[in-house]
């Protein structure tokens, strides 16, 4: 049973709330990645995600690849354990890394597709093996990740003289490694860039988005998707916005989120209609105040959007803030969270190439917190219901510790460093562990 309280924004489910008002203390766990402070492109991450029990941690980079940590415990994988690790100790380990994604020529559009994994999406796991989707931006992959024993024959002997000296080899395993495979290609079924992917409830179907259209797809058929939202216009001319993000309902598998350039996030039923183009439910901020600045449609971009575990919250991000919806009220969000409100002043200096950033936005497992990136290598953890901002600096010299703050925080006073900046984020499915990516590092944070 869920009961939901409209005036505070809580939501319960046996003892969990969405509102905490106390300051958490977050402790740095572990870094991954060099301390190369200009790394080579390659190796900029672009993308990161937990499985579905938390167990592993995906991260892709510009390069293509996806690299795969392992939590160390009583619990991991075969000679992988630590029987005298406590349950509650934080610590991931490189398991394996494969290559995704190539770069590939586009003949039909005559330009380069990168290979920058651009999404991570895990599935649930069945049986030993671990299966999870990767796209770049033109083709999606399933890829299987699974243990595997290398054999030896240490009884082997050259061949025998007589009949009687026969001895038949026994093979033995001697030790275990992860490796990886393509399972499925899911190609030709955008035209534009793909920005977001996201898996049903019902664990086979899922739905990929591009600038102008949302497919959804069968993990079976690889050659088959069926068109779901399409903005396309007959002249260009008439186009006024374009998708920017997608998610699912974590437990009604027809229903789903698509946001757009102008800041509008779209609720669709696939049982009302095949083409959804005329959503049930849009929300629009209406009392937000306009931005005096050259790129005022760059500042409405919705980046990011996420479904509260529960299903009956949404969280949005855009370049200067983050909002929390309720579902059930369209016309403005429960609560605005100002990540950038020091930066508004100084927008006319930046270039259009700095608002491309995508910052990420994710929710607690309870609902009861929510989590950003910004720049200077700095994250943002808000309580649900808008009362205090715990900001940690990202840093492998001195970790930083966190600092608590009322809504009505005083403008950071630090110079902004637009080359510092943490865009991926992931937040732990059942417990309070944080993994933040900054260019090239990989942070755990932890309760």
């Amino acid at each position: 049973v869920v009961v939901f309280d409209r005036v505070e924004g809580e939501c319960e489910k046996g003892v969990k709330r969405l509102s905490i008002m106390e300051p958490f203390d977050w402790k740095f766990c572990q870094v991954f990645g060099d301390r190369n402070t200009k790394p080579d492109e390659v190796d900029i991450i672009s993308s990161l995600e937990f499985d579905t029990t938390g167990q592993y941690i995906a991260a892709g980079d510009m390069g293509g690849r996806v690299v795969v940590f392992d939590r160390v415990g009583p619990k991991g994988s075969i000679d992988r354990t630590r029987k005298n690790v406590p349950s509650n100790h934080v610590e991931y380990q490189f398991l394996t890394e494969f290559q995704s994604h190539e770069r590939e020529f586009d003949y039909m559009r005559s330009m380069e597709v990168s290979e920058r994994i651009t999404t991570i999406r895990w599935l649930q796991q069945m049986n030993d093996a671990h299966f999870l989707l990767t796209t770049n931006d033109k083709t999606i992959k399933l890829w299987k990740v699974y243990e595997k024993r290398r054999m030896c024959y240490p009884d082997y002997r050259p061949p025998a003289r007589h009949m009687s000296e026969l001895r038949v080899p026994k093979a033995q395993s001697s030790e275990s490694f992860f490796t990886s495979v393509p399972r499925r290609v899911f190609s030709n079924g955008h035209t534009y860039e793909i920005n977001s992917i996201s898996l049903c409830s019902d664990g086979q179907t899922f739905i990929s988005a591009d600038d102008l259209r949302v497919n959804y797809w069968n993990l079976d058929l690889t050659d088959q998707s069926f068109t779901i939202v399409d903005l396309k216009p007959e002249s260009f001319v008439e186009l006024s916005e374009v998708i920017t993000a997608t998610a699912m309902h974590p437990t009604h598998c027809s229903t789903f989120l698509y946001t757009t350039s102008r800041g509008c996030l779209h609720l669709a039923d696939m049982r009302a209609q095949a083409l959804c183009d005329h959503s049930s439910k849009v929300f629009a901020d209406e009392d937000e105040v306009p931005v005096d600045t050259m790129y005022p449609e760059m500042l409405s971009l919705v980046s990011d959007v996420k479904f509260s575990p529960c299903g009956r919250y949404i969280l949005s991000r855009d370049y200067l803030s983050l909002k929390l919806w309720d579902i059930n009220m369209e016309s403005r969000p429960l609560h605005t969270f100002p990540v950038h409100d020091h930066i508004r002043p100084h927008l006319d200096s930046f270039r259009e190439s700095d608002f491309l950033c995508k910052f990420r936005c994710a929710f607690s497992p309870d609902a009861s917190s929510v989590l950003t990136g910004s720049y200077n290598n700095a994250f943002h953890i808000y309580d649900a219901a808008g009362r205090t901002d715990t900001c940690i600096e990202a840093s492998r010299v001195i970790p930083k510790k966190s600092r608590s703050r009322t809504k009505r925080h005083q403008p950071q006073l630090q110079p902004i460093d637009l080359n510092k900046r943490i865009l991926n984020l992931a937040w732990h499915p059942t417990q309070n562990i944080i993994a933040v990516g900054t260019i090239s590092n990989l942070f755990i944070y932890a309760l």
